[in-house]
């Protein structure tokens, strides 16, 4: 079924007003109008894939800028209508972003499939996005492919739904965009291993009429205990796990889907913190927990912001099930990740930049925004000023490393300012010797250059043995050129 922009107003957490719906609207024309007489592989029109894309990014709590970038994003490169247009009707934040995706949707799962590599192009995606809103732009985008995946052949499915699960899903997860996270796994398990799938998803729908029931009554029975501890609730509901996290936990238990507890949890809303343990407490009175399956993801979040009660209990008959107590905004923000900050702004009535130039650091510290702490998790590379981070949203933990390409498509880490000097001899240190030349994105630079992200620099040798030239000690970045080079110099000289 076709989309239409309405759709998209209604899917905001935060109602829009009538001045962001036509910003939102004319961002619309523009594209239908930019991208006329073009179609998907689906046989649909191309203004579906942004108008989807913007939706997803709409139901996750974005700002209007960031709709508006993704009802934009394949405008400048698919269409007559440059990035300049763009600037110029919406301003330079939505050029920017807009720019950003682009860059970004160059990036393909290259060279070596190993664990290092992966990590490092996890790490130059995040670095290459000078702003956050971008990476959530992507998998928005990305999400609406893989829904769209059934009409690609096979060996493209294959390939996107790989790069998907290897680089996209775990950042998402990083992110904490755990909805976001938990669909592209199930769609990538669904193309990568079509066998496992179908079974989980039969063992899943065999068991899943008894587990609805049980879910049922558990909820009625806690409604009814609660509404006599005078506990208010916000919702109580139950929820199913993703199935490529079933199969995950399958495989430990040898596919036996009885020896597995969490297939499907009571999620109970609370409104603060301190009726989380009190709400614990109730369930523990109806129910008796399971010994050591008590888990205090408030006191402790997990890596990537994560906070919830968890326990297991004997329910009704004996039936083991698992019950997450947590409050709006940690549902919110286990839903949404990052992206749920924004809709705490709207709803405080304050907008991105007014928050920015309040100078208060109380103001900062009491936000407690979720996402910046995340992020300071996330590697230990990021800065500790919260100030830092609300100046553009900029993702500087890597401000003082690149990446760049090797033309086979490898990564190479290397310092900021780092040249093809550098480059030449963290490959190997005879073609560091043997350099005479380089290329950046295959036009000649010197060899001071100062190799910018993502550039793909390729080596210029000679078949002749020679010693490094004295002067790259002036330039180079990295201490090992530096005592690769000096090592060299000092040798004899060739006979």
């Amino acid at each position: 079924m076709s989309l239409s922009i309405e759709e998209i107003f209604t899917s905001f957490k935060v109602p829009v007003s009538s001045s962001q719906k036509k910003l939102i609207r004319d961002a619309y024309e523009i594209a239908e109008g930019a991208h006329a007489g073009q179609m998907r592989k689906s046989g649909e029109a191309y203004i579906q894939h942004p108008l989807a894309v913007a939706k997803i990014l709409a139901e996750i709590g974005m700002d209007t800028v960031t709709v508006v970038s993704g009802l934009l994003h394949d405008v400048p490169e698919d269409t007559t209508f440059t990035l300049e247009d763009v600037r110029k009707h919406f301003g330079n934040e939505v050029a920017s972003l807009v720019d950003g995706v682009t860059k970004l949707g160059h990036l393909k799962l290259r060279g070596s499939k190993q664990e290092i590599f992966l990590e490092n192009l996890r790490k130059m995606f995040l670095a290459m996005a000078a702003d956050i809103r971008v990476v959530i732009i992507r998998l928005a985008d990305r999400l609406h492919n893989m829904r769209t995946l059934e009409f690609h052949t096979i060996d493209k499915q294959e390939r996107i739904a790989r790069e998907t699960l290897e680089i996209y899903a775990p950042i998402a997860n990083r992110l904490g965009i755990g909805e976001i996270k938990g669909e592209m796994e199930d769609l990538c398990f669904k193309y990568l291993d079509t066998k496992n799938y179908e079974q989980v998803k039969h063992l899943m729908e065999t068991h899943y009429t008894d587990r609805e029931k049980l879910l049922e009554t558990i909820v009625t029975e806690l409604k009814s205990v609660f509404k006599e501890s005078g506990i208010h609730i916000i919702d109580i509901h139950g929820r199913i796990k993703h199935l490529y996290r079933i199969f995950l936990k399958l495989k430990k238990h040898d596919m036996d889907i009885t020896r597995i507890h969490d297939l499907v949890a009571v999620r109970v809303i609370v409104p603060e913190i301190a009726d989380c343990y009190e709400t614990l407490g109730i369930v523990h009175k109806k129910y008796r927990p399971m010994i050591g399956r008590i888990k205090d993801y408030i006191s402790l979040p997990k890596p990537n912001g994560y906070k919830s009660l968890h326990t297991t209990i004997f329910g009704p008959d004996g039936h083991i099930i698992e019950v997450q107590i947590r409050t709006k905004k940690m549902h919110e923000e286990a839903e949404f990740g990052i992206a749920a900050h924004w809709i705490y702004t709207e709803k405080e009535k304050k907008s991105w930049k007014n928050l920015i130039f309040r100078n208060s650091k109380e103001v900062v510290v009491k936000q407690e925004l979720a996402w910046v702490n995340q992020l300071r998790e996330w590697q230990n590379e990021i800065g500790s000023d919260n100030e830092e981070f609300l100046s553009g949203l900029k993702i500087d933990f890597f401000k003082n490393h690149i990446f760049a390409f090797t033309p086979k498509g490898d990564i190479i880490d290397l310092p900021e300012e780092a040249t093809p000097i550098d480059f030449a001899y963290s490959i190997h240190t005879e073609i560091g010797n043997r350099t005479i030349g380089a290329k950046a994105d295959g036009k000649i630079v010197p060899l001071n250059h100062h190799i910018q992200n993502g550039q793909v620099i390729e080596i210029l040798t000679t078949k002749e043995r020679k010693k490094p030239s004295r002067s790259w000690i002036t330039f180079v970045k990295t201490s090992y050129a530096k005592s690769r080079i000096k090592k060299e110099l000092k040798k004899e000289p060739f006979q």
